[in-house]
């Protein structure tokens, strides 16, 4: 648990490690539970946040991480054609994009292909094992950088 002030306590001491290492355009996933954590083997940080749902921990992880503003730096995998045809509705992306607004994303999410998704993820600084139930709740989210102005 995480108790210095002004932190989301949903954040664990492992995340809060991640977010600070990450660098400009180093990526993290928040992976739903269906997601292939296995992808970790091929170099990630595999953290483990079960029991929570992305929307929550999203919310959170917005406090503390800046988008990256000058690309798609916001991406969910896109719908296998079968779940297309059948209507598959992904209710929990309107989340994010309501969560990413707040936080001061204008654009939409981008959406990439199941695989083209997964060879991201192999190459991200972190994929973030949640409980998120949803179908489709991946999130691939790209750290941005911080205005400091003159030091």
């Amino acid at each position: 648990m995480v108790t210095l002030k002004s932190l989301p306590a949903l954040l664990s001491p492992e995340l809060l490690l991640a977010l600070a290492r990450m660098g400009h355009q180093d990526e993290i996933i928040l992976a739903d539970v269906n997601f292939p954590t296995s992808i970790c083997q091929c170099g990630p940080v595999a953290i483990r946040a079960d029991g929570l749902d992305i929307p929550q921990l999203l919310e959170a992880v917005l406090k503390l991480l800046p988008l990256d503003t000058y690309v798609d730096s916001d991406t969910v995998m896109e719908l296998v054609p079968s779940d297309k045809e059948r209507g598959l509705q992904t209710p929990v992306w309107n989340s994010y994009e309501s969560l990413l607004f707040k936080a001061g994303c204008k654009k939409a999410l981008a959406k990439i292909e199941r695989f083209e998704f997964y060879e991201r993820a192999k190459k991200a600084f972190a994929v973030v094992a949640t409980g998120e139930s949803a179908l489709y709740g991946n999130i691939i989210l790209q750290k941005g950088t911080l205005d400091l102005g003159p030091l």
